[in-house]
């Protein structure tokens, strides 16, 4: 009988990812409706010790598989290694981040499990009738929200956005149990072969970890806006982000896109600069600390989810922006 929310906690170089913190702490949550356990799956080598961290966030159970052959993501050998976690300990949930490993691992899962996946998913609850995992997520371009639930086979299983979720506050007492797993590996199951790891040493930060957001929609003018906007992220030790309309338009690049087609985003400050706020955009940052927006319709949907709000020219109003809070922090300097 399947039993237990999995969490296959994600690491790169040793370090467990934060969208692997947000999975236990949601899963935390299904569980507790459940009724049942949570458990955290990690892979790799020499990282036994990310136990400790994923049992201080909610994990009541973690399975460590400890091997040299997941050093690097290599699709074939991590696919098995979750296969045989997931055939032996029959879960009846299992989460991924929707990140580019676990959107490559996820499906390759569900199909030799026979199971359904749920891809990119933003909400996860459980029915309080069924008792199924409903899995909410954009469709139809970020149009509507569709919930999807898996009747028929199990586990239930789901990628969800990085920055979605909320982790739970780190619990050194939080006493759990480790689980050592063996898998048997051969040569067979690295059907790729690794010469070269090249890292891109970007100096941006992912916005979804950013504590300060300085974010631009068509109000700005055009790509050269993007500019003004980054002189007030640098000063604010902030990273600059977008609306989908200036993605489309190819002034700024994917990766900064905040909404439900982008990118959920949870920072302590957001700026909303030339941001009408269509309900796709307010999806991915609505939970945002502080909002201020800036925009000349002060009929804008922006201003009904800003703490202050600010009518006017996105040009005129953000040198002085800029000028007051490079005075404000000479002040305090000076001090």
């Amino acid at each position: 009988m399947s039993k237990n929310v999995f969490i296959i906690a994600e690491q790169r170089d040793g370090e467990l990812q934060k969208v692997s913190t947000e999975l236990i702490g949601k899963g935390r949550q299904l569980a507790d409706d459940l009724g049942q356990e949570v458990y955290a799956v990690v892979l790799g080598e020499n990282i036994k010790n990310l136990a400790d961290i994923c049992i201080s966030h909610g994990a009541d159970k973690v399975i460590v598989v400890d091997d040299p052959m997941l050093k690097e993501y290599v699709t074939e050998p991590y696919a098995k290694a979750v296969f045989e976690i997931i055939k032996k300990y029959e879960p009846e949930i299992v989460l991924y981040g929707a990140s580019s490993i676990g959107r490559d691992l996820a499906p390759r899962l569900a199909a030799r499990i026979h199971t359904g996946l749920t891809a990119d998913c933003t909400g996860l609850d459980i029915d309080e009738e069924t008792k199924f995992l409903r899995m909410t997520r954009p469709a139809f371009g970020g149009n509507l929200m569709a919930t999807i639930v898996c009747e028929d086979f199990r586990p239930q299983m789901a990628t969800v956005r990085p920055g979605v979720m909320q982790a739970l506050d780190n619990d050194e007492n939080r006493k759990g149990e480790v689980i050592v797993e063996d898998i048997q590996f051969t040569d067979a199951d690295m059907n790729v072969k690794i010469l070269e790891v090249a890292k891109d040493e970007k100096k941006k930060m992912d916005i979804t970890e950013a504590r300060v957001l300085v974010s631009g929609g068509r109000g700005i003018g055009g790509p050269e806006g993007f500019e003004n906007l980054q002189e007030l992220a640098d000063l604010m030790e902030g990273e600059v982000s977008s609306s989908r309309a200036t993605v489309d338009a190819g002034w700024i690049e994917k990766d900064r896109q905040v909404g439900q087609t982008g990118k959920t985003v949870r920072p302590d400050v957001y700026f909303a600069m030339g941001i009408s706020g269509a309900i796709q955009h307010l999806a991915g940052m609505e939970d945002s600390g502080l909002i201020i927006a800036i925009n000349k319709n002060d009929g804008a949907p922006i201003f009904e989810v800003a703490d202050l709000g600010i009518v006017g020219d996105i040009n005129k109003i953000l040198p002085k922006l800029v000028e007051e809070y490079k005075k404000a922090k000479a002040r305090k300097e000076s001090i």
